[in-house]
């Protein structure tokens, strides 16, 4: 069971908190989108791109399973919840939901290998956003701003993981 998961829009900062909290615990973590890539051979924006959405996400949930039976935190990609067995697994889990304002998801994207943002990418993420926002709060304990500085946000992490693990 894995000790903590992330799960959010692209861009909130799911592997930069993930990788903090593992250095700050001390243990491992992982992103499952490059379990995917490694799975796959090429990068997740090649694998949309050259093979279509239903196969990544087919991948996507088979390298979860994965993940979520190491002991270590773990950053899951965006639209990981969009599929019915990734949010059972999901709900199973600590998982907590990462969130900030469209505009600053923009921002950290940048140039970024991103297909399923497209050309525009504030519509494409509100589009998003209300495809998911129900799924991420369905399988979250919790939901914190990552809108701060990348230590505020562990902080804000760690101190709701600790609320709900001492919840049951």
């Amino acid at each position: 069971m894995a000790r903590l998961v992330l799960v959010g829009l692209p861009g909130v900062g799911k592997s930069s908190v993930a990788r903090a909290l593992a250095a700050r615990w001390s243990c491992d973590w992982c992103d499952t989108d490059d379990l995917v890539e490694e799975r796959a051979g090429v990068t997740v924006g090649e694998l949309l791109r050259t093979r279509g959405e239903a196969e990544m996400r087919d991948l996507e949930v088979a390298v979860l399973r994965v993940a979520l039976a190491s002991d270590a935190v773990v950053a899951t990609g965006g639209g990981v919840v969009s599929r019915d067995a990734a949010r059972t697994l999901l709900r199973a889990e600590s998982t907590i939901w990462l969130d900030c304002a469209d505009e600053i998801v923009v921002s950290r994207v940048g140039e970024g290998d991103r297909p399923l943002l497209g050309e525009h990418p504030r519509a494409a993420l509100r589009e998003l956003r209300a495809r998911r926002d129900a799924w991420y709060r369905e399988v979250s304990r919790a939901r914190v701003d990552a809108s701060s500085e990348i230590d505020q946000v562990v902080a804000a992490v760690i101190e709701v993981s600790e609320r709900v693990a001492s919840c049951g």
